[in-house]
């Protein structure tokens, strides 16, 4: 430990003495003293506030500076060095206004420029008419931004659906994400964690309307502030905010036809008056799906010859309703200060039926026996979290202090039914038996976190915060079997799970720009008391365990323009991550899919620690090139084992994951009307595991991920888009998975400024087909093919309506940074 901070501190002073060597070939006359203030006024002569008014650098048209005007109609930039500078003013409802070249010099260094008038384009707001669009992705130091309605592809779909088309990012066949090659990716909306997982997270990614999203932010090395958790990094996903003044909102309603047909539609509303300011949303999703399974396994003697064959098929379906919503209230006290509340909730229901069909054979294929199943599943999820946040802002240079106060709450109950039928080979009944289980859920999580951040002289810029955060779990699960019409307990599967965690931490961050130059560097500390306690029944012993361990996680960011127009950029950064284990596979619960197969906790599993680091080049903000390393300690996968012929699936830590990947992102107007967004990824992985359930695991493989996008403008109004994704087969740990390619176009017409009609076909040629195998079983091959209801046309329509104002209120996030990442259901 003490060799990893002298490290780590040597590492920091020579970047240091390296940027203080940069700063040194700053010329003199750059001191940062410059001012440029002035005021805006509308047609009345009247001082105009929230008008937006942004800062330009004339050398090379970068964005420097923005800010709104306050209530006086006044602005000010400051701390500006010597050159040119001009600044635009923007407002709905009024003209663009851009000021004449502005010059900052030695002799002159504060301007006051006469005060403004902006002229209003229309008495009618409905004939205002805004042209231009975001780009599809944005990149920054530390992460890398899509703007969700750039593709006509998002509309109407869900924001797991959004995820699958963001540049770096996959999702497999059981909902898991990846984030450049590499699993344990932290999940948040609006800078708050989800605290879900699994099949949770899962299921409500796919209930939440992309037409509630701004943007994704992808960050494989997160900062400071960040929770350290997540070894594959955060991504972080923004909802639109109407924080407009007045009464304003939007409608937004979607339909899904594949073989079966779904939904998802979204309402929200905004009020503001004087001090108050009032929001809400609602969504609701209707889901209707599919899975066809099929499962195929070989056993083998000790000699390797053939000893029996096992082949299933699975046909899933699932049906369910999901109900998302948002109330909260904005005072803003003063000017600087502002109170807020949030009310959150959702309420899921999730039926799920599983028509199980196992053939046993033996050696020659012939039929043994047959097993039929029938699962009946369903589960009702509930959550309601409260927040409580506090903003204030010590002066107009950046200055404040952020508070959050978290309360959040997750109860479910899942009911299950299996009915097992054996038969003989002659399709007479061998026997039958009923597998019942009750499982509820509770978890209760409990956060206070505070930021402060201040900025210095000569643009140094410091973040610092601390946090805490108390979660308890309770988990139950009682099973019961009936055998010839007797019912008994099964103790053998029933068991009841307590789990607590307690998280104290803090953190520095500091940066800087300085010429070419970009500096980021920060250092988080975080402080974790765990302890699990497995209650005993007439079969099992009380069991428990606790741990209690301090960690370090250091991230460091450099940037450099390699010319004067910043065409070329280098950047660089490195980070340390923690893997924490999900609440749930602490838990050593036995969940059965069938007689065959079952689902075990481990609450053996350590947390994982990894190192990343990339390099990147950015052509003009359009073509990012990245290579990337990352080396992980006690990683933490799904293991499958063999054991009697029943499989059983559980994490674990496999030991060592080093994952390397170069990729390409790009995003290029090849003519005034088309538009191509292209992301390509060259990945190796590499698993390795001295102590493994039948020996060594070393799993090496190399696959390529790509997606594209042509966007086609036909004219103001109509657009079309015509996209894909392609991967190609991939060995990790213990799994091959088979190549992957899909399809997709869609056609948008904007019937009016507030009014957009989109039609989407996905998957048209239904080849999102699944296939792989499983490696390192003992005495066993297996394999499976998985197919769903992934060729579907959609549906959308969106509707805007009141006005559009800016706001003064910019914090949205809450202090749950992690904790809700590692619900697992």
């Amino acid at each position: 430990m003490k060799l990893y901070i002298v490290t780590i501190l040597v590492t920091w002073a020579a970047i240091a003495s390296n940027f203080a060597f940069a700063q040194s070939s700053v010329t003199p006359k750059s001191t940062g003293k410059g001012q440029i203030s002035g005021k805006i006024l509308n047609e009345q002569k009247q001082a105009f506030d929230l008008a937006t008014v942004a800062l330009f650098r004339v050398q090379d048209s970068t964005l420097l500076k923005s800010s709104f005007t306050e209530q006086d109609g006044k602005f000010a930039f400051e701390q500006l060095k010597e050159g040119d500078y001009r600044i635009k003013i923007s407002a709905m409802g009024y003209q663009n206004y851009q000021t004449e070249v502005l010059h900052i010099t030695a002799l002159n260094p504060g301007l006051l420029i006469p005060d403004i008038s902006l002229m209003a384009t229309t008495k009618n707001l409905k004939e205002v008419s805004i042209v231009g669009q975001k780009a599809f992705v944005e990149r920054k130091i530390d992460r890398t931004v899509v703007n969700v309605d750039a593709l006509i592809a998002n509309s109407g779909t869900t924001a797991m659906d959004v995820l699958e088309k963001s540049p770096g990012v996959s999702v497999d066949q059981n909902g898991v994400i990846s984030l450049k090659g590499k699993q344990g990716v932290t999940i948040f909306i609006d800078d708050k964690p989800t605290y879900l997982s699994g099949a949770d997270l899962e299921s409500y990614l796919r209930s939440l309307p992309s037409a509630s999203l701004d943007q994704i932010e992808l960050m494989t090395n997160p900062p400071a502030r960040y929770d350290a958790a997540g070894k594959a990094g955060v991504i972080n996903i923004k909802t639109k905010k109407t924080n407009s003044r007045g009464f304003n909102g939007g409608l937004n309603l979607a339909y899904t036809q594949g073989e079966l047909a779904r939904s998802n539609n979204s309402f929200n509303l905004n009020y503001r008056h004087n001090k108050l300011n009032f929001f809400t949303s609602l969504s609701n999703t209707f889901q209707n799906n599919f899975t066809d399974l099929d499962l195929f396994r070989k056993y083998k003697n000790e000699d390797g010859s053939t000893k029996s064959y096992f082949e299933q098929n699975s046909y899933i379906t699932r049906k369910g309703t999901g109900l998302n919503g948002k109330v909260g209230m904005d005072y803003y006290q003063t000017e600087k200060t502002t109170w807020g509340v949030v009310l959150t909730g959702m309420h899921r229901t999730s039926p799920e039926t599983t028509n199980n069909v196992s053939n046993l054979l033996n050696a020659q294929r012939g039929l043994d026996s047959i097993v039929k199943a029938l699962t009946k599943e369903k589960e009702i999820f509930k959550n309601l979290g409260v927040n409580m946040n506090y903003r204030h802002q010590f002066d107009k240079k950046g200055q404040q202090l952020t508070v959050d106060a978290d309360y959040l709450v997750y109860n479910s109950k899942n009911n299950q039914v299996i009915s097992n039928s054996s038969y003989l080979p002659d399709q007479s009944l061998k026997s039958e038996d009923i597998l019942m289980g009750k499982l509820p859920s509770n978890i209760k999580i409990y956060t206070l976190k505070a930021d402060y951040s201040k900025p210095f002289k000569n643009n140094w810029k410091m973040e610092l915060g601390a946090k805490t955060s108390y979660t308890k779990t309770n988990n139950v699960g009682e099973y019961s079997y009936t055998i010839n019409q007797v019912t008994k307990p099964d103790y053998e599967k029933s068991n009841h799970f307590i789990y607590k965690e307690n998280i104290n931490s803090g953190y520095l961050n500091m940066n800087k720009e300085a010429g070419k130059w970009s500096f980021q560097m920060g250092l988080r500390l975080e402080h974790t008391n765990s302890d699990g306690h497995q209650m005993g029944n007439p079969l099992k012993p009380d069991s428990a365990f606790n741990r209690s361990y301090t960690n370090l996680f250091p991230t460091v960011y450099l940037s450099y323009k390699l010319d004067t127009a910043g065409n070329n950029q280098i950047g660089l950064n490195y980070g340390r991550r923690v893997d924490r284990p999900y609440f749930q596979q602490l838990n050593p619960f036995i969940s059965p899919l069938d007689k065959f197969t079952y689902y075990l906790g481990n609450p053996f599993l350590n947390p994982s620690f990894t190192h990343s680091i990339e390099l990147s080049h950015t052509f003009k903000n359009k073509i990012t090139t990245t290579f990337s390393y990352s080396d992980t300690k006690d990683e933490v996968n799904e293991t499958i084992e063999i054991k009697n012929g029943l499989y059983y699936s559980r994490p674990g830590n496999i030991g060592r994951k080093i994952v390397k990947s170069v990729s390409v992102n790009a995003g290029l107007d090849l003519t005034s009307w088309l538009n191509w967004q292209f992301y390509g990824e060259l990945t190796n992985l590499n698993s390795k595991s001295s102590d493994f359930y039948n020996g060594v695991l070393n799993s090496k493989g190399t696959f390529f991920f790509s997606t594209n996008t042509f966007q086609f403008k036909l004219n103001q109004s109509w657009s079309t888009e015509l996209g894909g994704m392609y991967r190609t087969k991939i060995n990790d740990a213990q799994f091959t998975i088979g190549k992957l390619y899909a399809i997709n176009a869609g056609v948008q017409k904007k019937l009016s400024p507030s009014t957009t009609l989109k039609l989407n076909a996905s998957d048209i040629f239904y080849t999102r087909i699944v296939n792989g195998e499983i490696n390192n079983l003992a005495l066993t091959t297996a394999g499976w093919r998985n197919r769903s209801d992934s060729r579907t046309i959609l549906l959308s329509f969106s509707y805007r309506f009141g006005k559009t104002f800016s706001d003064l209120r910019k914090h949205n996030q809450t202090g749950a940074e992690a904790e809700k990442n590692r619900v697992n259901n």
